[in-house]
């Protein structure tokens, strides 16, 4: 940001969301079953993403595999999920 512009409106977060850490990453063979995500948490089943949702998140090992209220699925770094989100409840 150069001194001419002024600071964007800063936000605060206070949804819940669903999320299990990344453990391992497989890439699979078609473009709809691109890639299978695994997670530390072994009592859940890996998630197989299409190319385009492995592309436009670019999931790494150790980040957060994100679920919102609505469904929507997307990709989170740890450092920013662990300093944004604090853990309600554990299975």
């Amino acid at each position: 940001m150069t001194d001419s512009q002024i600071q964007m409106p800063k936000y605060e977060c206070h949804k819940q969301v669903w999320a299990l850490k990344i453990s391992r990453i497989e890439e699979a063979k078609s473009n709809d079953e691109f890639a299978t995500i695994y997670f530390e948490d072994g009592r859940y089943s890996p998630v197989v993403v299409s190319v385009d949702w492995y592309f436009s998140r670019k999931p790494e090992v150790g980040g957060y595999y994100v679920v919102y209220a609505d469904g929507y699925s997307s990709y989170s770094p740890a450092k920013a999920f662990e300093s944004g989100y604090t853990l309600i409840s554990k299975v």
